[in-house]
């Protein structure tokens, strides 16, 4: 009796361990995951000399001050519209389903500087709570298009 008493206590106290150290391991994958871009290391846009510093080291001369400025609640669940345009912020670093139901403010710049397209360019910069969430650029026109944020090569 005492040797089955003491295996099944040993039993107990092996799966404890192992459902401990799973538990550890999860909190620490799920530390990752909901980490803040600020914990990151991303850079605070929260006045406009900073969100111009961020455009320019992008290579992009903007405007100083924006030319319209826009509170938006993204949705949840991502509209089709939102879908297709998160694909190209998804290849940017920048995932709007993690922002799902939230409010940024979009911040729309003229750039001054894209090759070939003296006018008709502006940038869009999406903040959550201060922080880079979104971005593209627009050049307007009969042959617009939208671009990341990457300066063009």
């Amino acid at each position: 009796m005492f040797i089955w008493t003491a295996h099944l206590r040993k039993k107990r106290v092996l799966a404890a361990v192992v459902l401990l150290a799973a538990l550890a391991i999860l909190l620490v994958v799920l530390g990752g995951i909901f980490r803040s871009p600020a914990e990151n290391g991303a850079a605070r846009l929260d006045t406009e000399e900073a969100r111009n510093g961020y455009l320019k080291e992008l290579g992009w001369e903007v405007s100083p001050d924006p030319v319209s400025t826009l509170q938006i609640r993204i949705p949840d669940p991502l509209t089709e519209d939102y879908e297709a345009y998160n694909d190209l912020q998804r290849e940017q670093g920048f995932d709007l389903a993690e922002l799902k139901g939230q409010q940024v403010t979009r911040y729309t710049y003229s750039v001054l500087n894209y090759p070939g397209h003296p006018d008709g360019v502006q940038v869009n910069l999406y903040l959550c709570e201060g922080l880079p969430a979104a971005g593209d650029i627009i050049v307007t026109g009969a042959n617009g298009f939208q671009a990341g944020l990457d300066f063009p090569e």
